[in-house]
């Protein structure tokens, strides 16, 4: 059973959420909030799988409220969801600590899905943002320096967290560095360990932010 903690301003956009996680097996809709105060605090109280966080709400906004959920460390993953197919949306929000960022446009079946990657483990963004988004992470991109978070990683495991964070799956990492699926996975879960990464979105956006990955 997936929970979920639905959070957003809109009465009518939480009850739409609510139908529809409801009518869904195996997923549970265990609170709502309507500000990001009361997000963070039904997040520590319910410990949700999931929380379904809005970008703009009263108070502090979706990316704060994110923010303070991840940092405590616990259960829950976040996936923001916001009517504004903005780039520094997502980008703000992934660099937050959320594990996935979609539009409230989105078919409920592609939700749905995202709601089961994300509590999952794996993470989830846009179609329609993540080649801008990844472009506007190569712009930023600068000299690679000694960062702290990639001094642990041996060569093989630095290989692999440049393939993720130029987007290859774990089969098109195992072709190219001419590995099994297998050994990728476990390298993929050693390096996301190792840098502090919750997800592969996560260790995209460290790899871009310590110059790992060099402008296209």
């Amino acid at each position: 059973m997936t929970t979920v903690l639905i959070a957003d301003d809109q009465p009518l956009q939480r009850l739409g959420f609510r139908m529809l996680l409801d009518g869904t097996p195996n997923t549970s809709v265990v609170g709502e909030a309507e500000n990001g105060i009361e997000a963070v605090r039904q997040a520590a109280k319910l410990r949700p799988d999931v929380v379904l966080m809005d970008i703009r709400m009263p108070g502090i906004d979706g990316i704060e409220a994110t923010r303070r959920i991840t940092s405590e460390g616990g259960r829950s993953r976040v996936l923001v969801l916001t009517t504004f197919d903005f780039d520094e949306y997502a980008y703000s929000a992934l660099r937050a600590g959320a594990s996935g960022f979609l539009l409230k446009d989105a078919r409920p079946e592609e939700l749905l899905a995202g709601i089961r990657a994300v509590a999952a483990g794996d993470a989830v963004v846009a179609p329609s943002t993540t080649r801008r988004m990844l472009s506007n992470l190569t712009s930023r991109a600068v000299q690679e320096t000694e960062n702290p978070r990639l001094t642990g990683l041996t060569r093989r495991e630095r290989e692999v967290l440049i393939a993720v964070a130029s987007g290859l799956n774990n089969t098109e990492i195992a072709e190219s560095l001419v590995l099994s699926e297998s050994t990728v996975k476990t390298h993929v879960g050693r390096v996301l360990a190792r840098i502090g990464a919750r997800d592969r979105v996560q260790a995209v956006i460290i790899a871009y932010d310590a110059g790992l990955v060099p402008r296209s």
